[in-house]
């Protein structure tokens, strides 16, 4: 029998050519997986872009279950029966979640599971897509990451007030700043307009929409004004508005940003105040000073003429006395003015301490003559050499000393000793006179103190002499300092100078090197920090070598020429040469008649190999060990190289 071919063959190719190209299409696609499962989810078919996205070939995975694709805990809660259960009653679900490669790792996945169905409603089965989102889940999370970051950080600072208004200036963020600033908790603010900082007398002027509106026209708003923290207390503060646009380029509010300026205002203030003080202690002194020249000039005249009755010789002494104290008082003046404005230079020299005092117990001698007090002194015979400015600390001890004399009552004692102590100068000052209240000892250096204590009533003064005096001890890197037992019991003032051994080289003369040449060793210690410069010189001396600082590279290799040292303690970073270019300059000049020791913070095995490597003779680590500073230092053996 003979079969014959169906009348519409050319349709039914065409169908059969379509289903082909559909299937190729699908099989090509690579960037979704594209597959089905029967209704008991078994894989019945594979694309490439299945096979790229999960890792199994067709033949590894076709007939097995879908559920390798998920992760265990997924598959015991039945999560994969339940996806096929929800496409048949519904005819598709969709759900994202971790899924699970042929190598084991993870990937996050979109899945579209579509139920298949005959003519008759029969199912067939399910078409399941799926899409790699691993990447854009990953930026999402760093998104929600950086969000809460930036909440958290936002919330934790603590010196600035951050929060968020509303376009029309409602609260509606608030951060631990804006607590502690403002005094509000977040309850007590948000929802409320951020007027309520503001006096009622820059909300009356209508100032808070005023500062929105210019936010809003010109992309920032910043103020200083005062605002109200919580209890009605005012604070001075700074504050920024930004307007924040949404991507539609709509307004969605305001970010501000305050700080609590107060303290810096306070300090302004004082600055101010400060300044105009100065100015106007320099005008008063030089005003004073106008018509206190004609009267000196006229005392000396009567001085001069001489033949005057007894009288016109105590009269004129007593002017002649008390011309120089105004004198005195007008140039302290002049002086705090120029010390607290910073114009004072202190011309410096090596002087013998012994004949500052000298000249100032010559100079108070009369006061305490006068007064009936007796003044005494012990005074070491040798010289008590420093560096420092002879007139200014002549000005100081006279002060002192003239303090002493105006509290002291008749028939009392003023007692001046002078005595060096662990590489410093001491001056004490003692007296018999009113003494000090407990803690006045730090009050009575303040500008224009004055004690309030029994006292002759012709006592006077404009309590600048004391504060001036600590002045001029700090300007020499010393300190002035008092105690006294108590009212009645007098008072003892002491000054310390640093001793002279860390002066600058330029005041060194040639005998004075030469007569350092019978010391243990002469040490010349070149470091750019001053303190650990002026430390390490006054440990030297105490270890009975002489020793000489200096404070720049270039300072040290002047000094050399001059103070011809033993030994050389050198730091290694210095602003001007650092300690290389120094120690090979000294190599050029002494050779090896001097040892040049390293002297550093920089203590690594490595780094010492490298100063010795340089040509030093050995390496100190700071802090320096005495016992290894010490061996460093004993004269090296004849001999030894």
């Amino acid at each position: 029998m003979e079969v014959g071919l169906p009348d519409d063959l050319p349709a039914a190719e065409g169908l059969l050519a379509a289903e082909n190209r559909f299937h190729l299409l699908v099989d090509s696609v690579q960037d979704y997986a594209i597959f089905m499962v029967d209704p008991n989810g078994i894989v019945l078919s594979w694309n490439a872009g299945a096979q790229r996205l999960k890792g199994y070939a067709a033949d590894e995975i076709i007939g097995q279950s879908f559920e390798v694709f998920y992760p265990a805990q997924a598959v015991a809660d039945g999560w994969p029966r339940e996806e096929l259960r929800l496409s048949a009653a519904d005819g598709r679900v969709e759900d994202e979640g971790w899924r699970i490669r042929r190598d084991g790792s993870r990937f996050w996945a979109s899945v579209v599971i579509t139920a298949l169905r005959d003519p008759a409603g029969r199912l067939l089965g399910h078409a399941k897509v799926t899409r790699d989102l691993t990447e854009r889940r990953a930026h999402e999370e760093a998104l929600v990451q950086s969000e809460e970051q930036l909440r958290l950080l936002v919330g934790a600072v603590q010196d600035y007030a951050l929060f968020m208004l509303s376009p029309q200036g409602e609260v509606l963020t608030w951060n631990a700043g804006a607590e502690r600033i403002t005094g509000y908790a977040a309850p007590e603010v948000v929802g409320r307009h951020f007027s309520m900082f503001f006096t009622s007398e820059a909300v009356s002027a209508g100032i808070p929409a005023h500062e929105l509106e210019v936010a809003r026209r010109s992309g920032r708003a910043e103020a200083e004004g005062w605002r109200v923290r919580k209890g009605g207390e005012a604070f001075w503060a700074n504050a920024v508005i930004t307007p924040v646009l949404g991507p539609d380029g709509k307004l969605r509010g305001f970010a501000k940003v305050t700080r609590d300026l107060s303290e810096q205002r306070r300090m302004m203030e004082l600055e101010q105040s400060s300044r105009r003080m100065e100015e106007f202690l320099a005008m008063l002194a030089h005003e004073l000073r106008n018509p206190l020249a004609p009267l000196r000039n006229a005392v000396q005249v009567m001085k001069l003429r001489g033949g005057l009755p007894p009288y016109m010789d105590r009269v004129t002494a007593l002017m002649d006395r008390q011309t120089a104290q105004l004198t005195r008082l007008v140039d302290d003046l002049l002086d705090v003015a120029r010390i607290t404005t910073g114009k004072i230079a202190l011309l410096k020299s090596r002087l013998d301490l012994r004949e500052v005092v000298s000249a100032s117990l010559e100079a108070i001698r009369p006061q305490a003559v006068d007064k009936g007090l007796r003044l005494q002194h012990d005074v070491p015979s040798t010289p008590l050499e420093v560096i420092g400015d002879a007139s200014r600390l002549m000005q100081a001890l006279q002060n002192l000393l003239s303090n002493a004399v105006r509290y002291t009552p008749a028939g009392g004692e003023v007692r001046v000793l002078v005595a060096r102590r662990l590489g410093a100068m001491v001056i004490e000052v003692s007296d018999t006179g009113i003494g000090l209240s407990p803690g006045a000892e730090q009050r009575i250096f303040n500008l224009f103190s004055q004690e309030r204590v029994a006292r002759d009533p012709s006592d006077s003064g404009l309590g600048i002499g004391l504060s001036l005096a600590r002045r001029v001890a700090e300007l020499h890197g010393g300190r002035l300092t008092a105690r006294s037992p108590g009212p009645g019991l007098g008072s003892t003032f002491t000054l310390l100078i640093p001793a002279g051994v860390a002066a600058a080289p330029a005041v060194l003369g040639t005998d004075e090197a030469h007569a350092v040449a019978a010391a243990q060793e002469r040490v010349l210690v070149i470091d750019d920090n001053a303190d650990s410069t002026d430390s390490m010189v006054t440990l030297l001396g105490l270890l009975g070598h002489v020793a000489h600082g200096a404070c720049s590279g270039g300072e040290g290799l002047t000094a050399a020429e001059v103070f011809r040292p033993h030994v050389v303690l050198l730091d290694l970073n210095m602003p001007d040469l650092d300690g290389v270019a120094v120690m090979q300059a000294l190599r050029r000049r002494f050779g090896a008649e001097v040892r040049i020791i390293a002297m550093t913070g920089y203590g690594r095995q490595g780094e010492r190999r490298s100063t010795l490597e340089a040509g030093f003779d050995a390496h100190l680590t700071k802090p320096v060990e005495m016992d290894q500073l010490q061996r460093l230092l004993s004269p090296p053996a004849d001999g030894a190289g």
